[in-house]
């Protein structure tokens, strides 16, 4: 297992998580789709906010379950709390330090079929 930090565009919202980097995550619903983001799950004991939990933003929608957090300054999507899985945190492997979208594209892709939900969130 190896600690990833990670961070939004401008620096304000800092994390980090202890992880094995061997899955990537879609997820076709309304949100997902449009952020294009790729997400890794971990449970809410291996996440830690360094800084910035007063910059982040959050947006919920439909059932309200799930947490889609995003730094206020620059607009990017850090980490959510999924409605699937509201114990732990997803987080977009585009933030993380150190890892290249070679690295992404080469890990087994997990597919989420949230559009199919009656209630998508």
């Amino acid at each position: 297992m190896q600690t990833y930090k990670g961070s939004c565009h401008c620096g304000a919202v800092r994390f980090e998580i202890d992880t094995d980097l061997e899955k990537v995550g879609a997820c076709n619903c309304s949100v997902c789709r449009r952020r294009n983001a790729r997400m890794h799950r971990v449970d809410a004991d291996r996440f830690r906010l360094l800084s910035g939990e007063a910059a982040l933003r959050l947006y919920q929608f439909n059932t309200g379950t799930a947490r889609h957090y995003f730094c206020g300054t620059c607009g990017i999507y850090s980490f959510h709390r999924p409605r699937v899985a509201p114990d732990a945190y997803t987080v977009n492997l585009f933030c993380l330090e150190g890892v290249s979208d070679d690295q992404i594209a080469a890990m087994e892709m997990v597919t989420f079929d949230g559009r199919s939900f009656s209630t998508v969130d």
